[in-house]
């Protein structure tokens, strides 16, 4: 665990953690079990429930989640995942993060987050209304990497409370505005749009606009990436800064992020912004609750003290569960795993980490079997099946100098096209005197 009480709240080492969570995330999603909607990339209830369940350390607040909305977001962010009628699937430049350093990964996630977030953050800042009217908010790109530059120029490794975050961003220019211009700002409220407006003066103090975006941006990816160990509370009432404003006494808090009360850049965050040049990463924690696996030679994987929830996710993927801590290797199970675009290399990556013992030959002669039917038959894309009116015309075009490179013979009267070279052969059969019914 990587916790502890602090005398004003709990402080949250994020570095290791933040590495397991993407692990188990990127199971999570090659087992096909997050969706999100087509129109605005964000997860649905059930899948913010599925992430929360597998993150190592659970999510910040159990009631109201945070590292488990974020993690399918920064996961399309980043290229790692794609939507496909509604669920996540893992694409060609997710699925070898799960076998790379996850360090190098959580960088490429914050600095694709930067440039191409899902969604602007401030959105998640429910209690201020009137967002969505048409050239009201400010352009979100600018400001997210104003703050990303603010974090950037954190001391590592020194503790700084949000208060004199904000103080150092207005300073140093770290600056920007959430409003589009002044009028825009009328149609930000609280409450009631006329009564509650945010255009008072007063009333839209940097804090209570900027400042809440700060800490969407840094608590809600920054932490959940492993970027920066924080000092957090309830967010109920831990920020008083917009009780003055008309509606104010009405509400708990004003976002879900005002709990969070002081920030660290870790090595990880160092390495991630560019203020280090490399990472070295800190010998994991004795986790006394996962101690590793045995590989038995009769192809059964036993968990002897439990599993972390992205090897769990893996073992199902690549075994059967034949009882609670014990998968069982077979072909079948192989091959259905490479059927759903698992590769092995994952397996035996996991296999050498977690199992202080050289595998089984029985399991190694397995792998090797199961690998060397890889390739064997391949999917090389849909073809369009051309038909001529007899065989004499079959032969004469599968030997035409232009159109031989261009499709196959099958059989007597077809040729075989594939799709993306269609265009070519109408246009070269075209030139034969034969136009493509």
């Amino acid at each position: 665990m990587t916790t502890e009480q602090a005398s004003r709240g709990t402080v949250r080492c994020t570095e290791q953690e933040a590495q397991a969570n993407l692990l188990a995330v990127l199971q999570l999603c090659a087992a096909g079990k997050l969706r999100c909607s087509q129109k605005t990339h964000r997860p649905g209830a059930a899948t913010v429930a599925a992430v929360a369940e597998i993150l190592q350390d659970g999510d910040f607040y159990s009631a109201d989640p945070i590292a488990a909305f974020a993690w399918p977001l920064l996961l399309q962010a980043g290229g790692l995942a794609e939507l496909a009628s509604g669920k996540l699937a893992l694409t060609t430049r997710g699925r070898p993060a799960l076998t790379k350093p996850p360090h190098d990964t959580l960088r490429l996630l914050w600095q694709r987050w930067l440039n191409r977030a899902v969604l602007d953050e401030f959105s998640r800042v429910e209690e201020i209304k009137g967002q969505r009217a048409a050239a009201v908010l400010s352009a979100a790109g600018p400001r997210r990497k104003t703050v990303g530059e603010a974090l950037a120029a954190c001391a590592p490794g020194q503790w700084t409370q949000v208060d004199d975050l904000f103080a150092a961003m207005r300073k140093s220019g770290f600056d920007f505005t959430i409003a589009r211009s002044d009028r825009a700002l009328w149609k930000l409220y609280l409450q009631d749009p006329q009564y509650g407006s945010l255009g008072y003066d007063g009333f839209h103090d940097w804090p209570l606009l900027q400042g809440r975006y700060t800490l969407a941006v840094l608590f809600e990816y920054a932490a959940t990436l492993g970027l920066i160990d924080i000092e957090y509370v309830p967010p109920v009432g831990a920020r008083e800064d917009y009780r003055d404003n008309w509606g104010g006494d009405d509400l708990d808090q004003l976002s879900r992020y005002d709990g969070l009360l002081a920030l660290r850049l870790n090595p990880l965050g160092g390495y991630a912004t560019g203020r280090t040049p490399a990472y070295f990463p800190a010998p994991a924690p004795v986790d006394t609750d996962c101690r590793g696996i045995k590989v038995l030679p009769n192809f059964d994987i036993v968990a002897l003290d439990g599993l972390r929830p992205a090897d769990a996710l893996l073992l199902d993927a690549f075994a059967d569960k034949t009882s609670d801590r014990v998968w069982t290797l077979s072909a079948t199970s192989l091959l259905s795993a490479l059927d759903t675009k698992h590769t092995l290399k994952e397996l035996r990556y996991y296999l050498a980490q977690a199992s202080s013992q050289p595998l089984p030959q029985t399991v190694t002669t397995l792998l090797d079997d199961t690998e060397r039917r890889l390739g064997k038959v391949r999917d090389t894309g849909p073809v369009h099946l051309i038909e001529c009116a007899d065989e004499a015309l079959a032969t004469l075009l599968a030997g035409d100098r232009r159109l031989r490179a261009l499709c196959t013979r099958l059989g007597e009267r077809q040729l075989a096209v594939p799709a993306e070279k269609l265009p070519a052969f109408r246009k070269a059969l075209l030139a034969q005197g034969y136009p493509l019914a």
